[in-house]
């Protein structure tokens, strides 16, 4: 994670600095068609792409993430909870499949507004390896259970270019993800015990700061690169984040374009609540694929 992060920053602070580089074109003559487009395109055409700078940009598509997930929860009886990796304990599938959505507003030049919705609902069965306490209840070895962990996130960030060219920006970022998490386990019954539960829903904003940037490479290719991190306490939630997303896209036709990328979150929350006294750590990284549509008009960026 560390190394992902120092690459994301990086390729914010390389790409910028060379992304108006022009090739010096040779002195002969068949070369002289060549230079006359590749200025055009550097001086002129930026600002008629009609996938860049434009006002409203909407995106969907799917997310593959790969999961690790360790959860604790204490019971209001004075139950001590055990510490449970979904993955290896309960037998949750590390691979999975979800939406994510999002929509861009281009304020101004330097303005932006950003919002993101991500959705994933986890089920699994398994016989246990171990007794394992969660919230008021006891689930002991050699007892089949039943487990869900359904989470929606929302985001909003809003983002200032500091550095604000035809061909690329890049910028701070201030925002906030919203967890909403539903947490369960089920103790199947059989002939040694009876059947009982304990669910568990919650809600934790996570505030973040970021720096992003695009970049357009050419006349169908973009890059997007954002990085975020934060460690905040919040009344009895005490939460710490990083996410980040780096992004290519491909102009198809017209406002219609394609992305392909890697988006991941990493967090950590221990919050005292209403029936609820834990921790939830949970990091999903994978690569997206994505439908773009960009509309409005162009936001006019100078020189």
């Amino acid at each position: 994670m560390k190394q992902l992060f120092i690459f994301l920053v990086m390729m914010l602070l390389w790409i910028p600095l060379n992304a108006q580089t022009v090739a010096e074109a040779s002195k002969e003559d068949s070369l002289t068609t060549f230079k006359t487009e590749k200025d055009d395109f550097q001086d002129s055409s930026v600002d008629d792409l009609p996938w860049h700078n434009r006002r409203f940009k909407v995106t969907a598509g799917a997310f593959f993430p790969v999961n690790n997930t360790q959860v604790k929860v204490e019971g209001n009886n004075g139950n001590i909870g055990t510490e449970i990796d979904l993955e290896n304990d309960l037998g949750f599938s590390k691979s999975t499949v979800s939406f994510l959505g999002t929509f861009d507003w281009r304020i101004s030049k330097r303005s932006r507004l950003g919002f993101e919705y991500f959705v994933l609902d986890r089920t699994a069965t398994k016989t246990l390896q171990r007794d394992i306490n969660f919230g008021d209840h006891t689930y002991p070895l050699d007892g089949r259970v039943q487990g869900t962990f359904n989470v929606q996130i929302a985001r909003i960030a809003y983002g200032y270019a500091i550095l604000s060219k035809p061909k690329y920006q890049a910028g701070l970022l201030i925002g906030a993800h919203v967890l909403f998490a539903d947490l369960g386990l089920k103790l199947e019954a059989n002939t040694q015990s009876v059947e009982y539960r304990d669910t568990f829903d919650f809600t934790a904003p996570l505030p973040d700061v970021g720096i992003w940037g695009e970049f357009v490479l050419g006349k169908r290719w973009g890059l997007y690169a954002n990085v975020n991190y934060l460690a905040v306490k919040i009344d009895e939630t005490d939460g710490r984040i990083i996410s980040y997303n780096l992004s290519v896209l491909y102009n198809v036709v017209d406002n219609f374009s394609l992305t392909a990328g890697y988006t991941g979150l990493n967090f950590r929350i221990d919050t005292v609540q209403d029936r609820l006294n834990g921790f939830l750590k949970w990091g999903y990284n994978g690569p997206t694929i994505t439908a773009v549509y960009t509309f409005g008009k162009h936001v006019k960026v100078t020189r």
